[in-house]
C-alpha cells in the first residue's frame, strides 16, 4: 500500500478505451473519450458525454471540453458522433501514443468527471484512480504501466 495518490498516471494508446491520447502539434498531452452516468430507460436517468480533456505537457489540466448527450436511450448517436470527431479534428494533426497526466476533477452539467483517486477501502490495499463519470477506466499500480482496468 503507498501513502496517497498518485502525481501522474501513464495512459498507453490502445484500441479500446485509450483509442483517442496522445499528442497536439504544439506538446499538449489529450485524452477524448465518452464519459457516461449510468441509467435506466424506465426513468430516464443517466447521461452520456464526450469529453476532451487537455493537458500541458507536465501532465496538468489545462481544459476540460465536455458536450452532454442526455439518457443513451434518447440521445442523438449521430450527433454525439459529430461532435467526438470534431473534437478530435480540432485538435489539429495529433501523434497518437502514451500520456502522463495528473489526476483531476471538475464540474460540468450537475457531474464530476475526471481521473479522481479514491483511497483503500481497506488496510493494506492500494489507492485507485478511477475515470468518471461511468468508472469504466480504473487505474493501479504501478502507476507507469500505462495500464488500467475496466
Amino acid at each position: 500500500m503507498t501513502g496517497g495518490p498518485p502525481a501522474l498516471i501513464a495512459i498507453d494508446h490502445d484500441d479500446y478505451h485509450a483509442e483517442h491520447v496522445g499528442h497536439t502539434p504544439d506538446g499538449r498531452q489529450f485524452f477524448l473519450t465518452t464519459p457516461f452516468v449510468p441509467g435506466d430507460p424506465e426513468t430516464g436517468t443517466g447521461a452520456e458525454f464526450v469529453a476532451c480533456f487537455l493537458f500541458d505537457r507536465s501532465g496538468r489540466l489545462l481544459e476540460a471540453r465536455v458536450d452532454a448527450f442526455g439518457p443513451r436511450h434518447l440521445m442523438d448517436r449521430d450527433a454525439r458522433r459529430r461532435t467526438y470527431e470534431a473534437r478530435l479534428s480540432q485538435l489539429g494533426p495529433v501523434t497518437f501514443g502514451r500520456i502522463e497526466v495528473a489526476p483531476f476533477a471538475v464540474d460540468r452539467f450537475g457531474t464530476t468527471f475526471g481521473l479522481i483517486p479514491r483511497p483503500p477501502d481497506e488496510p493494506g490495499e492500494s489507492w485507485w484512480v478511477e475515470l468518471h463519470p461511468g468508472n469504466y477506466m480504473a487505474f493501479s499500480e504501478p502507476w507507469n504501466s500505462g495500464e488500467y482496468d475496466t
